[in-house]
């Protein structure tokens, strides 16, 4: 059998960028304060455009690289936690408005993990048979459930999209090595957004409403730092490979002291993570999508290369593939 591998990236992020100098006339904060905990420089936030339209832009930058008509594609399978609507879902709007007349689409929720996670089930199926082409995408409004009065959330996220176009093939280069997991105990302590109010004329209490993103800062830091290297490592052993032979590791952007931490842990130089951090700040599911196409525009990957992708997130989830391109 053949293996899944990457034949297009695209990635789409709205034109308004915000900087910490910004955010500063909005909650007391400074850039100092912000870039020093966090390493974000700015983001990008939408001023109109939802999350359809950013995943629609960045599938058509993959689908013009893969070099593949829409009705080619199989399987639309896109990750969010910010969604524009409940029904339909946002791989069916993509699928409509793309024209993907043959393709079945679904979203997944995975928080920060949820383009690996979709990356994933879209290798599984495709080994299966289950199609030819995926259209995978991380697109996220975030800035639809931050809280714009809160200094330690709203300075830390990005609204943007990052999609892949998957093939199955009989080449020996694609998808090496999977992995990934859940921890719900700690995810719901953690790391929390958008909770809906039970309204119902049979009701006799409301959840309590919570709209905004609500975080743990402390308890998530400590998760990153130790799933991070623990995805590296079952992926290295999963596939036989050897570190040495890694030419970046593409992190979920979250923070660059989770990176810090994490390089360490790993006994590597930071330099071997690829990072687009301080331009896009966090963007959830289209962080790790964002960093590829931007790798790959930028010829920092190249044809052969070995690349890991490792994502953390809400859940908890944690997710990475180890790709060789």
């Amino acid at each position: 059998m053949g293996l899944v591998k990457v034949i297009g990236v695209g990635h789409y992020c709205p034109d308004n960028i915000v900087s910490n100098d910004e955010l500063a006339l909005i909650v007391d904060t400074s850039h100092e304060w912000i870039f020093k905990r966090t390493g974000i420089k700015e983001r990008r936030i939408s001023n109109g455009e939802g999350t359809v339209d950013l995943a629609i832009k960045a599938a058509k930058m993959a689908l013009n690289m893969a070099n593949c008509k829409e009705t080619d594609i199989d399987l639309i399978i896109v990750s969010t936690t910010s969604p524009d609507r409940i029904m339909p879902s946002t791989a069916c709007s993509v699928q409509n408005i793309l024209g993907c007349t043959n393709a079945v689409a679904f979203d997944v929720s995975a928080a920060c993990s949820g383009f690996i996670y979709a990356s994933i089930i879209a290798n599984s199926l495709l080994k299966n048979g289950e199609g030819k082409k995926a259209l995978v995408i991380g697109s996220e409004v975030l800035s639809r459930i931050v809280d714009w009065e809160d200094r330690n959330t709203c300075v830390l996220f990005g609204d943007g999209a990052g999609a892949a176009v998957l093939e199955i093939s009989d080449e020996k280069q694609g998808i090496l090595s999977t992995y990934f997991g859940s921890d719900g105990e700690r995810g719901h302590k953690a790391l929390i957004a958008n909770e809906f109010t039970l309204n119902n004329p049979f009701s006799k209490n409301e959840l309590s409403k919570k709209e905004f993103i609500e975080m743990d800062g402390k308890e998530v830091f400590r998760f990153a730092v130790s799933i991070i290297p623990e995805v590296v490592n079952k992926l290295l052993e999963k596939s036989g490979e050897d570190l040495s032979n890694i030419k970046y590791i593409i992190p979920h952007q979250a923070n660059s002291r989770i990176i810090d931490e994490a390089a360490k842990r790993l006994k590597i130089e930071k330099e071997k993570f690829y990072l687009n951090l301080e331009n896009y700040g966090n963007t959830s599911a289209a962080s790790i999508p964002i960093a590829l196409s931007e790798a790959i525009e930028e010829k920092a990957i190249n044809k052969g290369d070995k690349v890991i992708l490792v994502a953390f997130g809400g859940g908890l989830t944690w997710a990475g593939v180890l790709v060789q391109f």
